[in-house]
């Protein structure tokens, strides 16, 4: 093994030496391995979208507030606008997205931007990180905080974005619009907007009721009874035509017996009433004459 004058280790191959530290290739390749690894675990955590956090501790959420979030999951992956114009020199673009920024690049938390088309500048009315949600039998109402400030309205305070989500059926989303713009009051200002979903709509009561279960089991027990009666019949018995159904006798004096119960009620003429009609009697007839064709006979 060759030695460097003044080195601590042999050079060559992948040794350090004192004038140039050089790393071994074994431990290049870790590093460089390390230094991917780094890089994968940012990427993802840049890539994962942020959801809404509900205003206050976690500890103080409630199971109703998580379970309307989870409502809400499904309309996550969709983005929704809406254009304003106010006047010929204000025209504005309002971007919503449920639970997830609007431009996740930016890290803002912004839940609800309006962009101004003349100037482009963009104000975040809403942010997912101040979030409050509750609901009533068939609309949820999801509330965005912790907008930018107000400039010379409501005090200076933060904007806040209401939006309404309406049940309708059918539809996971559609009819994004802004009601109104509440900017006139000192505090508690507010955008408020609507829109209908699905997801707002409450659980369809599937269950059947008594009666509907003993109807179902009645037709059911009729239809075993008509179906294994007539292959038994036909099969077994091997009777032919009407013979087939079961029981047949039992069923036509049945029949027979409600026919007569049925003219017996329901006819409308009492039963000693004459009838219509009146045939010609014997006392009609006369006697009978006693004179014969005996002259026709031969003698």
């Amino acid at each position: 093994m060759r030695l460097s004058r003044g080195s601590l280790f042999p050079v060559g191959g992948g040794a350090w030496s004192r004038g140039g530290r050089r790393m071994s290739p074994p431990c290049h390749t870790s590093a460089l391995l390390l230094v991917f690894v780094a890089l994968a675990v940012a990427g993802a955590e840049q890539s994962e979208e942020r959801s809404c956090d509900v205003v206050g501790d976690e500890s103080t959420e409630s199971q109703m507030e998580r379970a309307l979030l989870k409502k809400l999951e499904p309309l996550s992956h969709m983005r929704f606008n809406v254009t304003v114009e106010k006047g010929k020199t204000e025209k504005y673009i309002y971007h919503f997205r449920v639970c997830r920024e609007v431009n996740s690049t930016s890290h803002d938390f912004g839940g609800l931007v309006q962009t101004d088309r003349q100037s482009g500048k963009t104000t975040v009315i809403g942010r997912i990180n101040e979030t409050q949600v509750f609901n009533g039998s068939d609309w949820i109402m999801l509330i965005y905080k912790g907008g930018d400030s107000y400039g010379r309205h409501c005090s200076g305070e933060k904007r806040r974005a209401v939006i309404m989500i309406s049940c309708k059926r059918g539809v996971t989303a559609s009819s994004f619009s802004i009601i109104s713009e509440e900017r006139e009051k000192e505090q508690e200002c507010f955008y408020l907007f609507e829109m209908d979903s699905s997801v707002a709509c409450p659980a369809e009561n599937s269950h059947l009721s008594v009666g509907s279960i003993l109807l179902i089991t009645f037709v059911s027990l009729i239809a075993v009874y008509i179906i294994g009666g007539f292959l038994y019949q036909r099969l077994v018995v091997g009777a032919k035509g009407m013979e087939q159904i079961p029981h047949f006798a039992f069923w036509q004096d049945l029949g027979n017996l409600v026919a007569d119960g049925c003219d017996f009620v329901c006819r409308s003429k009492p039963r000693n009433a004459p009838a219509a009609y009146r045939g010609v009697g014997d006392d009609q007839l006369g006697e009978e004459s006693e004179e014969r064709d005996d002259h026709l006979l031969p003698m």
